[in-house]
């Protein structure tokens, strides 16, 4: 089965197509910064991608993920007010590499030195509306699905 990705920043939208059927349609957040590859820009980057790893295969909705690792913590409104600063990675983790190369790819518009991962956010997080450092944030509900249903390698194409 062929499937893709499709997220548009301007609609704040994720799509899978599967044999060129959207089969999955979900509101998401990207950069409260808008769009932009340049590192350290907190943007979400345009162009051609694929999912490069999957992480977070069997945890639970709601796992805390540091560094791309399950910290051991269990996301709460209790745990979010003691760290509100937090930029939580919860649930499941597809990371993305680009692949165009000077436009999303090598040196300083490098998505995956960026870390730049589509992944679950807290429920009580607005998605519809820019507001990540970067990052595609998605319920986790849904984050557990679109893992369940892409290999590594899916491509993923992010517009505006």
């Amino acid at each position: 089965m062929d499937k893709r990705i499709e997220i548009n920043i301007r609609e704040q939208r994720l799509r899978l197509f599967e044999d060129g059927q959207a089969t999955m349609d979900v509101a998401v957040s990207t950069a409260k910064n808008g769009a932009g590859e340049v590192n350290g820009s907190e943007c979400t980057p345009r162009g051609a991608h694929i999912i490069r790893a999957k992480i977070g295969t069997g945890a639970s909705p709601g796992a805390v993920f540091v560094g791309r690792r399950a910290s051991g913590e269990q996301y709460s409104p209790e745990l979010g007010a003691r760290f509100p600063g937090r930029d939580w990675i919860l649930t499941r983790i597809l990371w993305l590499s680009g692949c165009e190369p000077g436009r999303n790819r090598l040196g300083q518009v490098d998505t995956m030195r960026r870390y730049i991962y589509i992944h679950g956010t807290p429920d009580h997080v607005g998605l519809g509306t820019p507001g990540s450092r970067g990052c595609i944030r998605m319920r986790n509900s849904d984050i557990i699905e679109l893992f369940e249903r892409v290999p590594a390698g899916t491509p993923v194409a992010i517009i505006e």
